[in-house]
């Protein structure tokens, strides 16, 4: 590739062809996006969306010591007290006495109504004088990763252990607080009202700084984007966070690229109607030069909407992070898009079907960018998208390199194989062809064989999209998993594993037999079966060496369970697991090859028996390690 060559190109897309999108429409485009930036930091001042404000009436007059509460609380509508109790209101306050509806949304009201009263209770007490006699202990509550090592702050004389109680009372009639695993202290010299650290259980200390409330300016509103303002309250009102600022971040990142990969699409695919990319096939200019050219406007665009939203974020919280960590993430999650969009464009065959293709994608690569970052801050299964570490890099969480590299590589080279992929189309016997989706899907396949053990090659290089497949999976069946048997949840995981890495095996071979690169003889089918197994092999065993050298996270090490042995386990057993996944998928691969002879349902039948094989072996195979 030239860069002279590729700029010249990119110029003359954005001048002559962006996308067939007009002025009115790019300018609509724009309007709301910088209303949706605008209004998500206005959100957040507020302190989030009220899904249920007004929801619950109550008839309470102005003269009743409740008014103060019910009017205070969005989530109640005041009415006037004489209304209709069931009909008009829920709930119906004469002075102190509380009545509410027979009604299930009567007694819910009630039980917010007691809610609401702790709150308001603990809000005048918060603004009383005296702050000891108000509160006499005040508690430091600090969330961290499960996976988190916090070392113990000094508690006084209380000592840790495996007993129940915390810290140890102190002998001035203050208190000395350790929580977590400790045992009975052996008393301190405590204060009235002082606090000491401790340790939880989940391994992480609580002796952060108690932060005030939100004070409505421009760096509150950054705070509560980013999540950086401490949480106070009494103990009634601990409760886990909520991750609404992973959810907004995320959501912020992934709906410029939607916007992007339209036109991209749009541009790729009209090359390929009326012939209107012949001439720039028989131009001096390689077909790489071509795409790349194409592709670069976009991908700056989409890189200027992605630095815009973080440099406004970091702008607003100067201490949340440098953004460096954030745009290079960004990166791999950009040219996944527009990769996926531009193979995509080489399989539609009219801007109808493009719009599908479009959908799906976006549906797709925005389920797995978008849903995993959400819990940043609550498990590490989040590293599977590349957003995990653009949130944490503005929260100011540390970014190790192994994080970075688990949430980037992956979709990096799986963009790599939707761009190579789609090259092998972008000539002309494919490009003005008019195939269904199935069949361009083979046909890009094919075009990467050429003799038998050209399949083994093929099947190495669909190894990264079927890593980011796998990874998805697991991290999809996470959420259930907590409510279901160990079997149960392992087994869907194993499931959807099998089927993943026995269709990457066997579609490169279908692929092969389609467009007749091989003979239709069973001799023929297991040797490129033996092949298309050992090219899986070879590619498992580097995510293998992976996994013993650099620690992979759990999610991780699921997604790989079956390469290969894993610690505490026998040397005899382990070479016996080293090798039989060679002969797994050998067997498997051979068992859908022999299938594909006869055609499309030889091939239902053959990949259906590799499957259960696959699948008897690995569910084996945990419940002996596991």
């Amino acid at each position: 590739m030239r860069p002279r060559k590729i700029l010249r190109i990119g110029r003359w897309e954005v001048t002559k062809n962006a996308g067939g999108i007009d002025r009115k429409t790019a300018a609509v485009v724009g309007a709301t996006l910088l209303v949706l930036g605008a209004a998500v930091p206005l959100v957040l001042a507020q302190g989030g969306v009220t899904l249920d404000e007004g929801f619950y009436r109550v008839g309470v007059a102005e003269e009743s010591p409740l008014y103060p509460v019910v009017e205070d609380d969005p989530t109640f509508a005041v009415r006037d007290s004489d209304a209709e109790l069931g009909s008009a209101i829920d709930l119906q306050i004469d002075g102190t006495q509380v009545v509410a509806s027979d009604t299930q949304k009567g007694q819910a009201a009630l039980a917010e109504l007691r809610g609401s009263v702790d709150s308001y209770n603990d809000r005048v007490m918060a603004g009383e004088s005296n702050q000891s006699a108000a509160f006499p202990v005040t508690v430091t509550l600090e969330y961290a990763e499960r996976n988190r090592t916090i070392a113990p702050a000094d508690g006084g004389d209380g000592t840790t252990g495996d007993g129940a109680t915390g810290g140890g009372a102190g002998d001035q009639g203050g208190s000395d607080d350790g929580g977590g695993d400790g045992t009975t202290g052996d008393g301190g010299d405590g204060s009235d009202g002082g606090t000491t650290g401790g340790t939880t259980d989940g391994g992480a200390g609580g002796d952060g700084a108690t932060g005030g409330g939100s004070s409505g300016d421009i760096g509150s509103i950054a705070r509560g984007l980013t999540g950086s303002d401490a949480m106070t309250g009494t103990p009634s009102d601990i409760s886990p966070p909520f991750p609404f600022q992973s959810l907004i971040l995320a959501f912020l990142f992934v709906i410029p690229l939607n916007f992007v990969i339209q036109a991209y699409g749009s541009t790729m695919l009209s090359e390929r109607l009326n012939r209107r990319g012949e001439l720039m096939l028989v131009a001096p200019v390689s077909r790489w030069d071509i795409i790349a050219g194409k592709t670069l406007p976009y991908f700056l665009g989409a890189m200027v909407f992605e630095g815009a939203i973080a440099g406004a974020i970091i702008a607003l919280e100067p201490g949340s992070g440098s953004g460096a960590y954030a745009l290079l993430a960004v990166v791999p999650l950009v040219l996944l898009f527009l990769a996926a969009t531009f193979l995509g464009a080489m399989f539609a065959r009219s801007f109808k079907e493009l719009t599908f293709v479009t959908v799906s994608i976006t549906v797709g690569l925005t389920t797995y960018a978008f849903v995993p970052a959400i819990f940043t801050d609550v498990t590490p299964i989040a590293l599977v998208s590349p957003l995990t570490i653009v949130v944490r890099d503005i929260q100011g969480v540390a970014i190790e390199p192994l994080e970075m590299a688990i949430s980037t590589v992956p979709p990096l080279f799986t963009a790599t194989l939707f761009f190579v992929l789609g090259a092998g189309l972008y000539r002309e016997e494919d490009m003005f062809t008019q195939r269904s989706i199935p069949l361009k899907v083979l046909d890009s396949l094919a075009g990467r064989i050429r003799r038998r053990r050209s399949v083994a090659l093929v099947v190495v290089l669909l190894m990264p999209l079927v890593i980011l497949a796998e990874l998805v999976a697991v991290a999809a069946v996470y959420p259930i998993s907590m409510a279901l048997p160990r079997e149960l949840w392992l087994g869907l995981i194993l499931l959807a594993i099998v089927v993943i890495e026995e269709v990457a095996k066997s579609l490169p071979a279908y692929a092969g037999f389609v467009h007749n690169r091989y003979d239709r003889t069973v001799r023929s089918a297991l040797t490129v079966g033996a092949l298309a197994g050992l090219g899986f092999f070879v590619a498992e065993k580097g995510l293998l060496i992976v996994q013993l050298l650099g620690g992979l996270p759990e999610v991780q090490q699921a997604a790989v369970v079956s390469a290969g042995p894993t610690a505490g386990i026998s040397p005899m057993v382990a070479l016996v697991l080293l090798l039989a996944p060679l002969a797994l998928h050998v067997v498997t691969a051979a068992t859908s090859a022999v299938g594909m002879r006869s055609g499309r349902q030889g091939y239902a039948v053959g990949l259906t028996a590799a499957i259960a094989i696959h699948f008897v072996y690995n569910f084996a195979v945990v419940m002996l390690v596991v």
